[in-house]
């Protein structure tokens, strides 16, 4: 799988701003283009950063594929990476290490 896709950019207000983080998620989601239940999106990105805690997942190619698999089949490559990186932001910002090692 092609990881020189860039991740999520930092352009997007901070998970720690005023409000609901799975709304704020939600939204920075739909900026990108990956649609989706609000409730199911932050779901998948929950269990996603525990599976990196529970060192399931422990490259960051492993764990795009977890996420490929809950996404709708039409999601793009970049549309995974992009989920990874904005759901690491949100729910497990101090996993990025293992993003940034594979950018």
């Amino acid at each position: 799988m092609c990881t020189a896709v860039g991740f999520a950019a930092s352009a997007h207000a901070s998970p720690s701003d005023v409000g609901d983080p799975d709304t704020n998620f939600a939204q920075q989601l739909h900026a990108v283009g990956i649609y989706g239940p609000r409730d199911s999106n932050a779901w998948i990105a929950k269990i996603m950063c525990k599976r990196m805690y529970n060192n399931l997942d422990t490259t960051a190619t492993q764990t795009a594929t977890f996420v490929r698999n809950q996404l709708s089949r039409d999601s793009t490559t970049a549309q995974v990476w992009q989920f990874v990186g904005l759901a690491v932001d949100y729910y497990c910002p101090d996993k990025r290490v293992l993003l940034d090692h594979a950018a």
